[in-house]
């Protein structure tokens, strides 16, 4: 069962519309193809009481309103009412599992609070709904008031339920105690089907739910991206591809390459934002680093294992940076069907590792960018050289630049003034080519762009188309400051004059 929509919901500061509510639920069952899904709590508000309306119309519509759940209380007929004018049919009842929240919460006898279940159970079998019963700090229960606990599971296997519901409530479980106590009650209640329901408090969910699936538990809790209060609860991707990968004698019903789709949905309905390391759904969990790494996995898939990007509908990735090596580069030339020589591979591996230094992004898609860049660089014998400038850019005066600069061996320096820094850098230049009674080209045009989608940081590359002699040129310069790359770009100017 996924509670995305009801204990995920109960994230801070997480709010779904109605809308978004039936867009997750719809994608969740058709596409995701969970069991059963948990909506909302009964009674909490109008607006929640509209999105299960919604949802619940749509599920009766196309057959599956018997796996749409909604978490119910132990209020008399209240919440049962609500069901039934909100048109669910499955209600998880709120009640208590340990002794401790009864005596202290409710200030109840076990029998007081077992009369009251009854008769909510009664009343809504009477009314035609189905029944679960969750038993709230169940963990606490097994360990402080396990005679409660059992007491209450006596009674409750001669009720008309169909599923008794094991939270982990406060995420205090570790992996030893949720198998010892799952297997207890299985093998005490063999007629009773029992879900285990966890918590990420000490980041030991998934460990957890893998030791109650060992010890027969019938059904697990999940949520998308691990949403939920405090900590969360076991995130659906990571059950999934553990229980798929270590628990070979258990079937799911959930189709793993949907788990990253619903994840970037919930992701952009929640503002929740997952990290990049998350397992399986996170941004960076598919992408190698080290150019070790990538030389390993291109000889014989040395860095590979079970978790294969294409199980769950992703790929592979190679990042750029300090740590590439040539291998690393070469897998991204190749995704992007690019065959480059041995040395100007060094090159463009040289200048990957250079902008790592100076801790740019490098995406994929600067790629082109950067071997333009260098098979430009290659054609251009260097007679003149910048090899210095400060620039200057302060409020209510003129930029400025000081530029220092090597033209056939002989050094000149100079400064200037310009509406602009880049302008400032040309009026310096002319001062200069004056000197040596040289006329620099026109520029005619002057255009800056960016790999697709903006998502670097790394790159900019401006393109000069110059005017000398009545034909056009262009030189381009790359770097990620833009004034920088159109220096750059005059300095190819330069030396090819």
């Amino acid at each position: 069962m996924d509670t995305t929509l009801r204990d995920g919901e109960q994230t801070s500061g997480v709010s779904f519309s109605a809308s978004e509510k039936l867009t997750i639920a719809q994608l969740l069952l058709t596409e995701v193809k969970v069991d059963r899904i948990e909506i909302a709590s009964a009674r909490v508000s109008e607006g929640e009481f509209q999105a299960v309306k919604k949802i619940t119309g749509w599920a009766a519509a196309n057959g599956y309103l018997d796996k749409v759940e909604v978490l119910t209380f132990v209020d008399g007929d209240t919440s049962v009412n609500w069901m039934i004018e909100a048109g669910a049919k499955v209600m998880n009842l709120l009640t208590k599992g340990s002794l401790n929240h009864l005596t202290h919460q409710l200030k109840k006898k076990p029998e007081e609070h077992f009369n009251e279940i009854a008769a909510v159970i009664a009343l809504a079998v009477e009314k035609g709904l189905q029944c679960n019963v969750y038993l709230e700090d169940w963990s606490n229960g097994m360990r402080n008031s396990k005679e409660y606990v059992l007491q209450y599971l006596d009674f409750l296997q001669h009720q008309p339920i169909k599923r008794v519901l094991l939270p982990d409530t406060l995420g205090v479980l570790i992996p030893s105690e949720t198998f010892e106590y799952v297997s207890e009650l299985v093998n005490r209640y063999p007629q009773l089907h029992f879900d285990f329901h966890a918590h990420n408090d000490y980041d030991l969910s998934i460990a957890n739910v893998l030791e109650a699936v060992k010890a027969g538990a019938h059904g697990l809790h999940l949520t998308v991206n691990g949403m939920g209060e405090r900590a969360g609860n076991a995130p659906l991707a990571s059950a999934i591809a553990v229980l798929n990968d270590f628990m070979p004698s258990v079937t799911t019903s959930v189709a793993e390459k949907s788990l990253y789709s619903v994840s970037k949905l919930v992701e952009a309905f929640s503002g929740f934002r997952i990290s990049a390391n998350k397992p399986v759904v996170g941004e960076n969990v598919f992408t190698q680093t080290a150019g070790i790494h990538a030389d390993g996995d291109k000889k014989n898939n040395l860095y590979y294992n079970d978790l294969m990007p294409e199980r769950f509908g992703r790929q592979r990735k190679y990042a750029l940076g300090k740590t590439s090596g040539k291998a690393n580069i070469d897998n991204n030339l190749q995704q992007l069907g690019i065959q480059l020589s041995d040395e100007d591979l060094k090159k463009v591996t040289q200048r990957v590792i250079e902008l790592g230094d100076r801790k740019e992004m490098v995406t994929q898609a600067d790629l082109p960018y950067i071997i333009s860049d260098i098979l430009d660089s290659n054609s251009i014998e260097q007679k003149v050289q910048i090899v210095n400038y400060v620039l200057t850019h302060s409020k209510n005066l003129k930029p400025s630049v000081t530029l220092n600069i090597v033209i056939n061996g002989e050094s000149f320096e100079e400064h200037a003034q310009g509406d602009g820094q880049y302008d400032a850098f040309v009026t310096a230049l002319k001062k200069i080519y004056k000197q040596k009674k040289m006329e620099l080209p026109v520029l005619a045009d002057y255009t800056v762009r960016i790999p697709p989608g903006g998502k670097s940081d790394a790159l900019c590359e401006t393109i000069i188309t110059w005017l000398y002699n009545g034909k056009e040129f262009k030189t381009r310069g790359l770097d990620s400051d833009q004034t920088v790359a159109a220096i750059k770009a005059t300095e190819k100017m330069l030396n090819i004059l």
